[in-house]
């Protein structure tokens, strides 16, 4: 029997905190205090992250976790790395995208959409709080994600005015223009002052599962 391939990870290595992110999974990204912590927590989202995949009509190797291989170490900052926010552009982000290979980022990014749709909608509006009341419920981290979504948006050459969370049909058009624009083939190079297409899918769509995650670890029950 063939052996599984290890999976390749790029790191963002910060000084309070390490982001690992697998660079062929977008959204398949977490973080730790250092490099093994990072990997390990990474690990262990597989189960939560393999019915993403599915969902955007992709195989996931059941031994994407056995193995890890770093693709590509990045120097991060405190204002993104050690903040919390996977923020740096890998070289290889840089890459050029077949159709196919870009069709593939944009299901899975679309796959991120719908399953922090399908869990926002089933959790209650008032989620846990930390232990001095901080954090948001479940109103305010959809309104934020589709902010940022509007953001992230503009750095892929997409200018649409951000909706309203209620607003379903605007959201659905901003979402079309974004994966329309993630799905077409490129040469990686990014907009004046933005983000090539292979980046913008990993911060897409680890934005939206880490807020998905962190509603299901905060519900009531959860």
């Amino acid at each position: 029997m063939t052996a599984q391939p290890a999976t390749g990870v790029i790191l963002e290595i910060g000084k309070k905190r390490v982001f690992a992110a697998a660079a062929d999974w977008p959204g398949w990204c977490r973080s730790g205090r250092d490099e093994e912590q990072a990997l390990e927590t990474l690990a262990s989202y597989l189960p939560r992250y393999a019915p993403v995949a599915t969902r955007a009509g992709l195989a996931m190797p059941s031994a994407a976790a056995d193995a890890f291989t770093v693709v590509e170490r990045l120097a991060g900052t405190a204002g993104y790395t050690d903040f919390g926010v996977p923020g740096e552009i890998a070289e290889a982000d840089y890459g050029t995208l077949t159709g196919e290979q870009a069709g593939r980022l944009a299901a899975l990014v679309s796959a991120a959409w719908a399953t922090f749709a399908e869990v926002a909608s089933a959790a209650p509006e008032r989620l846990r709080k930390g232990p001095r009341g901080g954090g948001r419920d479940t109103g305010q981290i959809v309104e934020h994600v589709i902010g940022a979504e509007a953001a992230f948006a503009r750095k892929i050459g997409v200018r649409h005015r951000q909706p309203a969370a209620g607003d379903e049909a605007a959201i659905a058009a901003m979402r079309s223009a974004i994966t329309e624009a993630l799905g077409s083939a490129s040469d990686g190079t990014a907009p004046a002052g933005g983000w090539p297409v292979r980046y913008a899918a990993r911060r897409l769509a680890w934005h939206a599962l880490d807020h998905a995650w962190e509603i299901e670890d905060k519900s009531e029950g959860g």
